[in-house]
């Protein structure tokens, strides 16, 4: 069975025997320390680091470009050894790192009042110009490949939250909620305009949709749920509903955080994969979802990636905790987000080898 029949069979509570072995990525430090303790000096991009493990990717991605067309001109404002200040292709002004990874400074935004919307709505129209010219390639080259296939789903208020800021969204969404509205019926439309664009050059349909968000902190969500409801959850259905002409019956979010408040509402706008389910703080339990959601809810993530900072016993003890789960389907393992520069490189082969072993 290849890994991607495992993984559809796994995902849609089929028959499997195994997990497949997956590895998303990790940050630039961890690369560079796994140098330092026996991995090649030349692998240094995600490619090479499966093919150097032996994994799948979480998923293979194609689609249509879905940012701001045509994006602004970058605009370089202040430059020095340490650091760049410039506006990006957003419209965001932004100071980034030169020599470390971490969340870059947000200076200001473009995108700021409901009154810039129009200039921003222009920017996100269909138009034969988001097609990738080499679309054709890339599904042929994901269709060949022993992955998954996702389809992009844009973000229905992740992206706006990074293009006008926190502040400014937050003030937008209690003052302009009408605005938004519109905002996330011109995301869907692009969106489903989209999947018109590339399922029906593929030979087969993609495995799942798969959109971005990061709207939970460690507290919970960033949005209001009566707001999430009756604004921003039309967008999904209407994506849902698209996919499912296509017989496509995954949507998935990528959202970081302490996302269990909003999963209800996920699930009733048609999002039915959580991904990464970060164990964070507040110390996420997968199977306690399960028991909650029952098997409407599907996840993929959900392993404790600080627990690879520890012992082999440790990565034991998390592997047998989301056993049952496992056992059950509709659940794919891996690290909640991208492995931290304090896993050593032994601990992470540990952890790979005896996700490789587990049989059900």
């Amino acid at each position: 069975m290849s890994t991607r029949v495992l993984w559809q069979n796994i995902m849609n509570y089929g028959t499997f025997d195994r997990m497949p072995v997956t590895h998303w990525a990790s940050w630039p430090e961890t690369t560079e320390r796994w140098h330092t303790e026996g991995m090649p000096s030349d692998i240094l991009d995600r490619r090479a680091e499966r093919k150097y493990f032996r994994a799948a990717p979480e998923y293979t991605s194609i689609g249509v470009n879905l940012k701001i067309f045509p994006p602004f001109e970058e605009e370089t404002l202040e430059e020095t050894d340490d650091y760049r200040i410039f506006r990006d292709e957003s419209g965001i002004v932004t100071q980034d790192w030169k020599h470390k990874t971490g969340f870059p400074r947000f200076i200001d935004w473009t995108f700021k009042t409901a009154d810039d919307w129009p200039e921003f709505k222009k920017r996100l129209q269909p138009c034969p110009e988001r097609i990738p010219d080499d679309l054709d390639s890339q599904i042929a080259h994901a269709e060949s490949t022993d992955a998954a296939i996702g389809i992009k789903t844009g973000s229905m208020i992740g992206r706006l939250r990074n293009w006008m800021g926190l502040i400014n969204v937050s003030y937008f969404l209690f003052d302009a909620p009408d605005v938004y509205a519109d905002f996330v019926d011109t995301i869907s439309n692009l969106v489903c305009w989209g999947i018109d664009q590339v399922i029906p050059r593929m030979k087969g349909i993609p495995d799942i949709g798969f959109g971005w968000e990061d709207i939970c902190g460690k507290d919970g969500p960033l949005v209001n749920l009566a707001v999430f409801d009756r604004y921003t959850a039309p967008g999904y259905t209407k994506i849902r509903n698209k996919l499912e002409e296509y017989g496509v019956k995954l949507l998935a979010v990528d959202s970081d955080g302490y996302v269990e408040p909003l999963i209800r509402h996920w699930l009733d706008a048609g999002v039915n994969v959580m991904f990464p389910m970060e164990i964070g703080t507040w110390n996420a339990d997968p199977y306690a979802l399960r028991k909650t959601f029952g098997k409407e809810l599907h996840i993929i993530g959900g392993f404790n990636k600080l627990v690879l900072e520890k012992t082999p016993a440790d990565i034991d003890a998390e592997i047998e905790r989301l056993l049952p789960l496992a056992a059950e389907g509709g659940f794919i393992m891996m690290p909640d987000h991208h492995i931290t520069p304090g896993a050593p490189l032994e601990n992470y082969k540990y952890y790979l080898e005896k996700v490789r072993a587990l049989r059900f």
